[in-house]
């Protein structure tokens, strides 16, 4: 992308009802003019999302010569904050931002939402809209802000703070971030596409996977569950057709294991948020179990909880529920799935006889995948004993990165 080209896609844009110009016509300054499409090139060749928004927060931040930046990204309303990017601060002062009620639009970034323009502000204390900082939230006192829209529509705001070696933003500020957030839109619609197409190829590689997987493994333990169930009627005796009845019972097992993968594979990423999948598979479970377990959710999980976390999650999940169907000899269980912080956090609940006879760091296979999937993701694995009877076994691993989620 040129200078003209960005120019041709300012022309595209409708006038604003302020009749304010372009915001390239107003940048004289060739130096500033340079890094601008310096940073508008760089934005255009990042094509995975996560690291694009924090890029445009840092840019903005360069240009702009700001102390504090984010970029918030809003829902279908354009009146929530959903996912809160974040340049700028040291590890403690995010620490203790993280701790508090994360902003959600209201005050001062109320005013983008009501009346989508750039925004600049002295001193956010004194603004009508402002409400005050959340507990954590370290001072701020001017303020900038731009809207990034994609063919029309916000996608969200960059919000900067506290220009440094001046005690406000200035106009020029303004038409550079007013630019960077153009160039930002058309980046930021380029990586959603990138990864569309990427996810078409994912999904397509996994239906010839599931394909391939039916065709031969399951026809494969059908055949030999079969002959198994006619050698039982040709042996005397009792105890060898026990054990062969009980290597049946193993295959049905793993054929189920092994359609419920298949299912997870056709049915993963195609527009099915993390709450869906856990309640699909929870379903799935009941005619095991013998009973409904109600799941609980806090927190913005469908936003928050990526492909990679999502895959080992819902593993775990039945592995977890599988236990208690096989083991715990319980009558109710419940699920749980929330972001605690940064973290995802699930618990599977049940009144079942618990592990009195084990060490809460041994059991069996099963334990021991759902602690190296915990692991893996550089997470944590427990098993609880509950003070009212019964087991709880605590999954908790880091949920994202770079985007934090915006509590509810």
């Amino acid at each position: 992308m040129d200078i003209c080209g960005i120019r041709r896609y300012v022309d595209c844009v409708p006038d604003d009802p302020g009749g304010t110009r372009p915001p390239y016509d107003s940048i004289e300054d060739l130096d500033t003019l340079r890094r601008l499409l310096e940073a508008s090139l760089l934005l255009e060749s990042n094509l995975d999302l996560n690291a694009l928004l924090s890029h445009i927060v840092e840019e903005a931040l360069s240009l702009a010569n700001a102390r504090y930046g984010a970029l918030g990204i809003l829902d279908d309303t354009g009146q929530e904050v959903t996912e809160f990017v974040v340049s700028g601060l040291y590890p403690d002062e995010e620490a203790a931002l993280l701790r508090g009620p994360l902003p959600t639009g209201k005050g001062v970034f109320s005013v983008l939402m009501d009346d989508p323009r750039p925004t600049r502000i002295k001193v956010i204390g004194d603004h009508p809209a402002s409400v005050g900082f959340p507990p954590g939230h370290p001072p701020m006192t001017s303020f900038l802000g731009a809207p990034i829209r994609i063919r029309g529509t916000i996608y969200g705001n960059i919000y900067l703070t506290d220009k440094i070696g001046a005690d406000e933003f200035t106009e020029d500020d303004q038409s550079v971030i007013e630019a960077l957030s153009l160039a930002a839109g058309i980046a930021v619609e380029n990586a959603r596409l990138h990864q569309q197409a990427g996810a078409v190829a994912v999904y397509e590689e996994r239906d010839r996977m599931a394909r391939d997987l039916h065709d031969g493994v399951i026809q494969r333990l059908f055949a030999i569950g079969l002959s198994l169930q006619g050698l039982i009627a040709a042996q005397a005796g009792r105890a060898v057709a026990g054990s062969i009845s009980a290597v049946v019972e193993d295959i049905d097992e793993t054929i189920r294991q092994v359609r419920a993968t298949i299912f997870e594979l056709g049915s993963a990423g195609r527009g099915q948020g993390i709450r869906a999948s856990v309640l699909a598979l929870v379903d799935e479970m009941q005619p095991v179990l013998g009973f409904e377990v109600p799941v609980e959710f806090g927190g913005p999980v469908d936003s928050a909880v990526t492909d990679e976390v999502a895959e080992q999650l819902l593993a775990t999940l039945r592995e977890g529920l599988s236990n208690v169907a096989r083991h715990a000899g319980a009558t109710r269980a419940s699920v749980s799935l929330s972001l605690v912080g940064r973290e995802c956090r699930v618990e599977v609940r049940d009144n079942g006889r618990g592990f009195v006879d084990r060490p809460a760091s041994g059991g069996g296979l099963g334990l021991g995948n759902m602690r190296s999937r915990a692991e893996s993701l550089d997470g944590t694995f427990e098993i609880l004993q509950a003070p009212s009877g019964g087991t709880v076994l605590v999954w908790q691993v880091p949920a994202f990165n770079g985007i934090v989620p915006v509590g509810q």
